[in-house]
């Protein structure tokens, strides 16, 4: 990102991806409940059985999830997200400095906006491949109810990933790649971008240093723009990627669906849980990642003075 590090020295490719790995599982960990929450809300209105649970709110549904399904419920998939924070979340945001000094090499400016927008679609498609199938799995544990004595479809991580393989083929772990990578592409350019450009706005215009609170008020505007502009198809992506086989014929057949049966707010359900989950999980990866990076360069300068 903008700025350097606090003793002055550019972090190097393998600790930018280390940084980017461990501030996203930290991330995941602490929001996880907001996830599940935006997952149950999102696929509310397939069921339509008088006997289904209805989820009210981000609080309702954390609230009746525990109730009804105990605390643990909340994290259900977890092993899955950590998995995919590690292939996902490392690479996107990890390589999203050394891509866009790529983009830029040969010329003498600062990187423009192009080269920017250009780092976060590579990187963000690159990643998207690598880690959808913990994103299959990850989905399809958070949204299984043993509730009104439906048989749940796996009993955990591996499990998931074994039947998924054996029943639906190896394509089925790479189901939903096409919305998957339509959501990644938005929220790596409108989240790297947006930090990127808050935080570089910021510190040259003297509002903040280029520390902590620069970092906090840089990821918070980052996660409502990300989550305003991939809403709709987080959805549609979250509803297919959890179908069962033949339920709808293409991403398009989903979004039709969903739009005739539910209206078009329906490609809204969960925003306010997504916002809380994106907003939150920025401030908690960004401010991380930032600080680890600088310590781990503090740490290998002492070593190499030491030496």
């Amino acid at each position: 990102m903008v700025g350097l590090t606090a003793s002055d020295v550019h972090p190097t490719l393998g600790v930018k991806i280390f940084s980017a790995g461990v501030g996203a599982c930290v991330a995941d960990v602490i929001t996880f409940p907001l996830d599940t929450a935006k997952v149950r809300l999102q696929v509310q209105g397939e069921c339509q059985t008088s006997s289904a649970i209805r989820y009210k709110g981000v609080l309702g549904t954390i609230t009746t999830l525990a109730k009804t399904e105990g605390p643990m419920k909340l994290y259900s998939g977890l092993p899955a997200g950590l998995q995919r924070q590690i292939s996902f979340a490392s690479l996107r945001i990890g390589l999203y400095d050394s891509v866009q000094e790529f983009f830029t090499t040969g010329t003498e400016t600062p990187a423009s906006l192009g080269s920017k927008i250009s780092a976060g679609l590579t990187t963000g498609g690159v990643a998207v491949f690598i880690g959808q199938p913990t994103e299959v799995v990850k989905v399809r544990l958070q949204a299984q109810s043993h509730l009104h004595g439906l048989q749940p479809r796996y009993t955990g991580t591996y499990n998931a990933y074994r039947i998924i393989a054996t029943t639906e083929g190896l394509t089925g772990l790479w189901k939903g790649t096409t919305p998957n990578l339509m959501r990644n592409v938005i929220i790596n350019c409108t989240e790297l971008v947006t930090y990127d450009l808050m935080k570089e706005a910021l510190v040259k215009n003297k509002l903040l240093a280029d520390d902590v609170p620069c970092h906090l008020v840089s990821a918070l505007i980052a996660g409502f723009c990300t989550t305003l502009l991939a809403s709709p198809v987080d959805v549609v992506k979250t509803r297919f990627v959890n179908s069962t086989p033949g339920q709808y014929k293409s991403v398009p057949s989903c979004a039709m669906t969903m739009f005739t049966k539910e209206g078009p707010t329906a490609f809204f359900k969960g925003f306010v849980p997504s916002f809380l989950r994106l907003g939150s999980w920025n401030v908690i990866m960004f401010v991380c990642f930032e600080q680890l990076k600088r310590e781990l360069m503090k740490s290998r300068q002492t070593v190499d003075c030491a030496t």
